[in-house]
């Protein structure tokens, strides 16, 4: 199957992201219109036909200052009913940056689960497939949809950045608390295979309950190593901070820290430029836009996903499979 029946749009507030996932497809960016209105309404509209043809929508669900999170949801949801209604044969939405899904489950009583309300709307206005990267919680992210899913990985991309950057330095991946054991397994065992030598691993604890953050243990040695805390995001950047600081009191020579997606919200430019962190890896999944310049700035290292995106968009067009793509992707270059 060729591309020729394939449509990609990208919403505005992802437009330059779009438009790399664009060329590295070779093909052009569908246009479309949207119109803001007076009293705040707005729509949106595909410029072109889309009746009978497989269309992807490129849309990262990020807030930022002059555009909402929930504002970018609902312009995605009214131009994915749009699509339908226009005859699209297929709807796939191309979500980098999945809103809302690190509230997947309860915490307290009578908390909602909003990771089930935004798929249910997805769903409700058509979305035939959701491509997300990173997703907090994978198994949640699947089982809030009743349409298929697609689960984009940075681990592979991230392996092949530190396997470049170690120098033949040894090096333990560390988890920054319980619930990221699993993705950091998955990065050592990546790096490993990209080294061709033993990775070690290590875990810090943390609790949080109201607020307040808690846990002193600390499992696996760092001692005379090169710690690489990896995570799904960075939000305040208090978890990478506290995992930092816990290795460098261990012995680590040097800490780098792993985040597909960059939020860098509240203090997190002063807190990121503490010394104990070395680098900070982060894809373009968000525009490190509120990081400004400064230490933290100067750090910061972001890896290209928009190949290893585009291919996943070629693959499912052609009815492919993700499989062998998540374990070899497209080589990205890194962008200081």
């Amino acid at each position: 199957m060729s591309l020729e029946h394939l449509r990609l749009f990208a919403l505005n507030a992802t437009a330059g992201f779009g438009g790399d996932v664009a060329r590295a497809l070779d093909i052009a960016l569908a246009p479309h219109e949207e119109r803001d209105f007076e009293d705040g309404e707005h729509k949106v509209r595909p410029l072109v036909s889309v009746r009978g043809e497989d269309v992807f929508v490129v849309h990262s669900l990020y807030g930022e200052p002059k555009t909402g999170v929930d504002q970018k949801l609902c312009r995605l949801l009214f131009f994915i009913g749009c699509l339908k209604d226009a005859g699209a044969a297929r709807v796939t939405a191309v979500i980098p940056y999945l809103c809302y899904a690190r509230k997947d489950r309860r915490t307290q009583p009578r908390d909602p689960v909003t990771t089930r309300y935004v798929a249910a709307a997805l769903e409700a206005v058509g979305v035939d497939r959701v491509v997300a990267l990173d997703v907090h919680n994978p198994a949640a992210f699947e089982n809030a949809f009743r349409c298929p899913t697609e689960h984009l990985e940075a681990r592979p991309l991230f392996a092949r950045h530190f396997a470049a950057a170690l120098s033949g330095n040894e090096a333990v991946v560390v988890s920054p608390d319980a619930g990221g054991t699993k993705r950091a397994e998955a990065l050592r065992r990546s790096l490993a295979a990209a080294l061709g030598k033993p990775v070690g691993n290590a875990f810090v604890e943390k609790h949080r309950a109201l607020g307040v953050v808690s846990g002193e243990a600390f499992a696996g040695d760092v001692r005379d190593k090169i710690a690489i805390i990896v995570d799904d995001l960075v939000s305040t950047g208090g978890t990478l901070l506290r995992a930092a600081q816990a290795c460098r009191a261990q012995g680590a020579t040097a800490v780098y820290a792993a985040a597909t997606h960059g939020l860098f919200v509240g203090n997190a430019p002063e807190t990121l430029g503490d010394p104990a962190l070395r680098q900070i890896v982060v894809t373009n999944s968000v525009p490190p836009f509120r990081l400004g310049r400064g230490p933290a700035a100067e750090k910061l290292v972001i890896v290209d996903i928009a190949p290893l995106v585009a291919e996943a968009i070629r693959r499912l067009h052609e009815g492919g499979s993700l499989v062998e793509l998540l374990a070899h992707p497209p080589p990205a270059q890194p962008q200081a």
